[in-house]
């Protein structure tokens, strides 16, 4: 498997894709919207367009060359429009009078967000949801913003989706959103996946939400992922990731947020010299970038550190276009000392 920038000439492969994404707003179901974000990927890993407007969309690939996943980071969000998150905070009041006092959990509207890098759009084939797959679709843009950190904020988000039933409904939104927006929780997350954000802005109310007011089912879902996040936040958490009381305006999904100098991958990876050999059976995986842009190449691989050195076997020089000699980035895929204490 290699992780790749996607091209032009995935749509129809992408398309196939986000059809499998039942629920999933990670892409445009619109040949015409999709086939325009792809030109615009294109030309961001050419390094023609701002940090405003940049969308590095990647394409997981097997050996057959078949696309079986996808995920993407986003320079920076909200420089162009509002970028909207509750915060969650607390209003506290009293009477000394009554003897009450009363510590009532509020939703405040935030653009704090704004000009972070936001890793998203990621989406892995059910039928490829196994071994390392995962991992490697989504861990290997960290190593990309390692080798590229001037083209990302200083800190990374990650808005993953929150609690809905099997229909899709979520009852956040039916509590908050629907009383606004008039409409039903896909439709309004469709829009945004289509990059229509503007009835954000004029239509969300600007005063603090009291949760008290909200279902109870609402209340209850509060910064809870989606049962089918759980692998993503997991993964993400071992890097660095932590919740720090932002949600998602319209399912109240967790908004994950790290800054680059604390995620694992960004500081871990070290730059080393790629040499070809037959690393042994007890080797750890490595997640390798040929350390390009425009023809960025990323992968996985049992390999061996020699010195500056990293020893792989032919076939992964080769997914990685590259030949001995040539400069790598590289860090372990998962954590060793986590390793080692789940041993």
């Amino acid at each position: 498997m290699i992780v790749r920038p996607a091209q032009v000439t995935d749509l129809p492969a992408l398309l196939a894709l986000v059809r499998q994404a039942r629920g999933l707003a990670i892409l445009p179901a619109d040949e015409e919207r999709l086939n325009y974000r792809l030109r615009w990927a294109k030309r961001t890993f050419a390094e023609q367009v701002e940090r405003a407007d940049a969308d590095y969309l990647f394409v997981l690939e097997d050996d057959d060359q078949q696309v079986v996943g996808v995920s993407a980071v986003a320079g920076a969000v909200g420089l162009r429009e509002p970028w909207y998150n509750y915060r969650v905070g607390l209003t506290v009041s009293s009477s000394q009078g009554l003897g009450i006092q009363r510590q009532i959990p509020t939703l405040f509207l935030s653009n704090e967000m704004t000009g972070q890098s936001e890793l998203c759009s990621l989406f892995l084939r059910p039928d490829q949801r196994l071994g390392s797959h995962g991992r490697l679709l989504s861990l290997s843009r960290l190593l990309f913003v390692a080798e590229f950190p001037h083209l990302f904020g200083d800190k990374l988000i990650a808005e993953l989706r929150g609690s809905a039933d099997e229909k899709g409904c979520s009852p956040f939104w039916d509590s908050v959103g629907r009383h606004f927006f008039k409409m039903d929780f896909s439709q309004a997350d469709h829009l945004a996946a289509l990059g229509n954000k503007s009835f954000i802005a004029e239509l969300m109310p600007r005063q603090p939400i009291y949760t008290c007011l909200l279902t109870e089912q609402a209340q209850a879902v509060i910064g809870k992922p989606h049962a089918n996040s759980e692998a993503a936040l997991k993964i993400l958490s071992a890097e660095g990731f932590a919740h720090k009381g932002y949600i998602d305006i319209f399912d109240a999904g967790p908004v994950i947020e790290a800054p680059l100098s604390n995620i694992r991958t960004v500081r871990d990876s070290q730059v080393l010299e790629l040499a070809i050999g037959t690393p042994d059976e007890q080797a750890p995986l490595w997640m390798i970038h040929n350390r390009r842009l425009e023809n960025c190449r990323i992968t996985t691989c049992k390999a061996r550190r020699v010195g500056n050195s990293l020893i792989v076997d032919r076939l992964t020089a080769k997914r990685l276009q590259l030949q001995p000699g040539d400069s790598v980035r590289g860090v372990p895929l998962c954590n060793q000392q986590l390793q080692a204490v789940a041993a």
